[in-house]
């Protein structure tokens, strides 16, 4: 091959490299960006929870709750720090594995002594991680568990309680797709709420 030719094949390769940079990696991420900021405002800001005017989390990304007056999130596999959404991913671990083990006995010694008057069955969403490690919900069941446990810390009925879960409910998506369940933020926060 001669040099001229190599040249004829360099310069188009190089040419495209160009414009596929331009196109892919500039004009489309501003194109798609753009398109959601008009059609999408709240979910392209990263769905944030406001209170009293500053972001206290975001309907995306749980938060941990250990206080016995707050409902409890679904355990995070993240590290360092539970939530963190630059590590998002699942443990790994098999069912088999004595650290998983471990770490579910643990989360249940956890529920029981907060609450050792409930002798219920422990959904299994508070005591397992996600596949991402950052779930901000709960299943309806993993909620209901909590009542009284909250209802005692904040004394209030736990008919209160369980109504204030009824009315931040969320129901699958077209009645099919997903389970019921709850945002923990977002109950918490109207459980601050109440007198």
């Amino acid at each position: 091959m001669n040099q001229s030719s190599s040249h004829s094949l360099l310069r188009p390769a190089v040419t495209l490299l160009i414009l596929m940079t331009l196109v892919l990696g500039i004009a489309y991420p501003f194109a798609v960006t753009g398109v959601a900021k008009v059609l999408f405002p709240r979910e392209a800001a990263g769905s944030l929870i406001v209170k009293d005017g500053k972001p206290v989390g975001s309907r995306l990304i749980g938060q941990p709750f250990s206080a016995p007056r707050y409902f409890w999130s679904r355990p995070s596999a993240t590290g360092p720090q539970p939530y963190n959404g630059l590590a998002s991913g699942g443990s790994n671990l098999g069912p088999l594995n004595p650290a998983l083990t471990a770490a579910v006995e643990a989360r249940i010694a956890a529920l029981r002594a907060a609450d050792p008057a409930n002798h219920a069955p422990i959904p299994v969403d508070l005591v397992t991680a996600s596949a991402s490690g950052l779930d901000p919900d709960i299943s309806l069941a993993a909620a209901y568990y909590q009542v009284n446990r909250i209802a005692h810390a904040r004394h209030l009925s736990p008919e209160r309680v369980r109504a204030l879960i009824a009315a931040h409910a969320k129901t699958p998506w077209l009645g099919v797709i997903g389970e019921p369940r709850v945002n923990v933020l977002e109950l918490n926060l109207a459980l601050d709420k109440v007198r």
